[in-house]
């Protein structure tokens, strides 16, 4: 159904706002012309109004239950039935703050604002065409930008290497599928992006691929062929997000889905990471990250933990 939903607005070359949730069960389409009031969204975001340094209190998944799903995937990848997993959880946030306005306050390059269900501020684009190219920038790696020689210890760190040349490679086989002409246009570059009250340095790779000029007419093919993200699932994908959905024990559901539109044969999307969503008039910050067999459990941890923030300027 949603593949047949999207190739018809393709057909039509008719603009769109989507939003897919992680298993591509439930998914919301509109017409930009036809957009509800109560959902907001920004692509390549311009800078928030400056506010006030707002406190959150943040308290993350117990460390027993993280461990024991973390050995999980540890013992699935000796198997072999992963090599890269991307282990998430939820975790409850305080703050006094609505997700409307943590919407507009936030500073990231792509922000949605979803019903008053959920809002995310994300760094992390899924896919880009125009001119007729798909593009997919992967983001693994991350380093508070503090630490001296951030930098060059990010690109060095052979654990970080591993990972995000696995990721590039999924993603590299996954547009295999959709478009020709596959290559790497560049290989893990550093950008800088706010989290919360600090700086961190993120690793990014950007490939591309070549589609015909009739790509629109297939638009749904082509983004539910590349469902779920690379990035936040893991390789082998098939087998991997099993693995998830057994160790994680809970709903992601639009968590590390994607939203984006499509307008002028051009399309933008985002993954749906740095995730607040209100369930029983509580707040849930879902976050986690990349495990392989070179994984300390303690780090993963504090990464999780780390990637609970919220961007304000």
């Amino acid at each position: 159904m949603l593949r047949k939903i999207l190739n018809y607005y393709g057909e039509k070359d008719e603009d769109i706002f989507f939003a897919i949730d992680f298993e591509a069960k439930n998914h919301f389409i509109s017409p930009l012309s036809n957009l509800p009031k109560d959902i907001l969204f920004e692509i390549e975001a311009k800078k928030p109004p400056k506010n006030k340094k707002i406190p959150y209190k943040k308290t993350p998944i117990n460390f027993d239950r993280y461990k024991k799903a973390f050995y999980e995937v540890k013992e699935e990848i000796k198997k072999g039935n992963t090599y890269l997993l991307n282990l998430t959880f939820p975790s409850a946030i305080d703050i006094n703050y609505s997700l409307k306005e943590i919407y507009l306050y936030s500073d990231a390059k792509y922000k949605l604002y979803f019903k008053d269900q959920f809002v995310c501020f994300s760094p992390e684009s899924f896919i880009e065409i125009k001119n007729n190219k798909i593009y997919t920038y992967p983001m693994k790696g991350t380093i508070d930008a503090k630490i001296e020689n951030a930098k060059e210890k990010i690109l060095s760190n052979e654990k970080e290497m591993a990972e995000h040349t696995m990721v590039v490679d999924l993603l590299r086989n996954d547009l295999a599928m959709v478009a020709n002409r596959i290559r790497v246009e560049k290989f893990r570059y550093v950008e800088k992006i706010k989290a919360g009250d600090r700086e961190l340095l993120q690793v990014s790779s950007k490939i591309s691929g070549e589609l015909p000029k009739d790509w629109n007419k297939r638009l749904g093919d082509i983004i539910t062929s590349l469902l779920p993200a690379g990035s936040i699932s893991g390789t082998p994908k098939k087998s991997t997000v099993e693995i998830i959905k057994r160790v994680e024990g809970y709903q992601r559901g639009f968590f590390t889905g994607i939203f984006g539109i499509y307008q002028n044969k051009t399309l933008k999307s985002a993954v749906m990471i740095r995730f607040i969503e209100k369930s029983e008039n509580k707040l849930i910050y879902k976050s986690g990250g990349g495990i392989t067999i070179d994984s300390d459990l303690l780090s993963e941890y504090k990464e999780l933990q780390d990637k609970i923030y919220v961007p304000f300027i």
